[in-house]
């Protein structure tokens, strides 16, 4: 069974929620985001909902507050995104796409939740000393701040082999969706199964709060995570692009 719109629009708000940007303004429906950092999402506009009248009035206004940031215009537009002709609006403004992800999406199942995955409320130092590992330097303060505001219900997974930690991910609640998020393995332990542990112990839990879909987003281009996550079952749904215009 493939998402239809409502589950789409519904897993778009809720990867909205699990990634708090540090500053946030509505502005005819869309919400205008900033964190500094290297964090495209916490640093772009969510389309998903548009309740103006004047969507170029709006653009004024979101390059308006970035530019008094420092910062370039950055939207994010998707399947869905209001108003649908957003996209040609962006580029004949003179924004260029950069980055594309997919939203893949599963409906959870029974899954025995492995021995060696620990589960916590918040992200332990283990956790953290993998996820941050994983991501470019300009990323890591900002996002442990994400972290610290990502609402609950939530749980973070840890993996461990022989006590140490290999594996993480975690998972926030919202909209009847599960959205999983900062799946990272230490250098030294991939290729080992720690992710798909973490996503199995993952499901195991989201299946427990009731969630009709489990969703992620990965960059259009990583085929190895791409083919981790078509091999636990999760298909493609919908596209995300991300713009921005430089001057």
């Amino acid at each position: 069974m493939l998402p239809n719109d409502d589950h789409r629009r519904a897993m778009e708000r809720a990867h909205v929620k699990a990634w708090p940007a540090t500053t946030t303004a509505l502005v005819q429906g869309w919400l205008w985001r900033c964190s500094g950092g290297g964090s495209q999402r916490a640093n772009s506009v969510s389309t998903v909902d548009f309740d103006g009248g004047d969507p170029d009035a709006a653009l004024d206004a979101i390059e308006a507050r970035y530019w008094t940031q420092g910062l370039p215009p950055r939207v994010q537009t998707f399947d869905l995104t209001l108003p649908a002709d957003l996209p040609d609006r962006l580029s004949a403004r003179g924004y260029r796409e950069t980055e594309a992800t997919l939203t893949l999406f599963k409906r959870p199942e029974p899954v025995a939740e492995p021995a060696d995955v620990e589960r916590s409320e918040s992200p332990t130092e283990d956790w953290l000393s993998v996820y941050l590992s994983a991501i470019t330097e300009n990323r890591r303060r900002v996002n442990v701040g994400i972290l610290a505001r990502a609402p609950g219900p939530r749980a973070f997974f840890t993996v461990r082999r022989d006590g140490v930690a290999i594996s993480s991910a975690l998972c926030v609640t919202g909209f009847g969706c599960a959205v999983v998020e900062c799946v990272a393995t230490a250098a030294a332990a991939r290729r080992q199964g720690g992710a798909e542990r973490a996503m199995r112990a993952l499901e195991s839990w989201a299946r427990g709060q009731g969630v009709d879909w489990i969703g992620l987003q990965v960059v259009a281009t990583n085929t190895a995570a791409r083919a981790l996550y078509e091999r636990l079952g999760y298909v493609a749904g919908a596209k995300n692009r991300f713009w921005v215009r430089e001057g």
